[in-house]
């Protein structure tokens, strides 16, 4: 079975948490995520969140803490996620890599159809948000 670790970006700016939609493409296409990606080898879930968030939205983000750690098991994939809170600290998001970006207050999150795997995460960041 195919086991992946990657990191993911939980973004906070006026009581908003950003979410991006997948391309429809592949297993999680359509689906609602929060940006991040794969690990490389030897990189630690810091760096791939800097590395992968410059690649997908084109910022520069500060990694300020470590939010929670979801592993999920999805037909054909194991998947081992870090969440981390971060802020823009240079530019402005571009989509890069996803199809749709939302900006989501409180009584918005359910109202999109999140990847499984991110679930958690959101009802993390349901406490977060005021």
């Amino acid at each position: 079975m195919k086991q992946m670790e990657v990191a993911a970006l939980v973004l906070i700016e006026d009581n908003r948490v950003f979410a991006a939609q997948r391309k429809n493409q592949g297993a999680l296409g359509g689906m609602w995520e929060f940006p991040g990606g794969k690990l490389e080898a030897g990189e630690t879930g810091r760096e791939a969140l800097i590395r992968e968030i410059q690649e997908e939205l084109g910022v520069t983000i500060e990694v300020q803490h470590y939010l929670i750690k979801v592993e999920h098991q999805y037909p054909g994939f194991f998947i081992i996620m870090h969440a981390y809170r971060g802020s823009i600290q240079k530019g402005t998001i571009q989509l890069r890599e996803h199809q749709a970006s939302r900006w989501l207050q409180k009584e918005e999150l359910w109202q999109l159809d999140w990847a499984e795997a991110d679930i958690p995460i959101v009802q993390k960041v349901e406490h977060l948000l005021s």
